[in-house]
């Protein structure tokens, strides 16, 4: 496997310019691939924004939807119906208004258990990419949106948890989380995750201050551990700055 770069360090101003600067980086690994296209959606509070960028007027009308699979990285172990639902949020943002339902891939969250979903939905991907081992040199994804929690976990890989230990599968079902909600989930694991031309974290707040100086400070928690094959770009507003740093960028 190739060896994984370190992360670009990216400052937006705040959080609107943060939502537009990774718009822009959607839109551009979009341009790069004039054929089947897979971007690796987060949950959380991170990429609302975005998403509400991404179905407005001004953009939806630019993403080739008949070119785009959209995936998620992770996922709560509740129903679609949920307002916890990850996917749910992303399709009422943005994709049910503009994307092929064929296009839009959910983490079903029907099964007996959330290791039974993990099992169906590495199925898909596999049936997806074609093949039920990753090739270095054939990503994939395009892009993985990624987020970080305040304990440094992403998606739903804890720090601590022997889950962020997996090198085989590429999903696993969580049976607890560390932080709220505590709800079961079903998680992308490091591997299938970093099968990507580019990975992509949204940084943004006052409140994710204190994680980033320790992600800064080399920590080695899930955030940091998640790198892509190709490039990871930390891309971070303002106030997400520790202090020490912040007035000098």
């Amino acid at each position: 496997m190739a060896a994984a770069e370190q992360p670009k360090l990216i400052v937006a101003a705040d959080a609107e310019a943060l939502a537009r600067a990774a718009a822009e980086r959607v839109m551009a690994r979009i341009a790069a691939n004039p054929g089947r296209i897979a971007i690796c959606l987060t949950g959380g509070s991170s990429p609302k924004k975005l998403y509400r960028l991404l179905g407005s007027d001004d953009w939806r009308g630019t993403i080739p939807w008949e070119r785009v699979h959209w995936f998620i990285g992770d996922e709560r172990f509740v129903p679609e119906s949920d307002p916890l639902n990850n996917m749910a949020v992303a399709r009422a943002a943005f994709l049910d208004r503009s994307a092929p339902s064929g296009h839009i891939h959910p983490i079903p969250t029907t099964a007996d258990n959330p290791d039974r979903s993990a099992e169906a939905y590495a199925r898909e991907l596999q049936a997806f990419y074609g093949a039920e081992n990753l090739d270095p040199a054939r990503p994939l994804f395009d892009l993985v949106l990624m987020g970080v929690g305040p304990d440094g976990h992403t998606a739903s890989l804890f720090p601590g948890f022997p889950e962020i230990e997996e090198t085989q599968r590429w999903v696993v079902g969580v049976p607890k989380a560390n932080v709220a909600p505590f709800v079961p989930r079903v998680s992308l694991t490091l591997p299938a995750l970093a099968s990507c031309r580019e990975m992509l974290f949204e940084i943004a707040g006052h409140d994710k201050q204190a994680i980033l100086t320790r992600l800064l400070n080399g920590e080695t928690l899930p955030a940091l551990r998640a790198r892509s094959n190709g490039e990871t770009v930390w891309l971070v507003d303002r106030a997400a700055l520790p202090e020490d740093i912040r007035g000098g960028r």
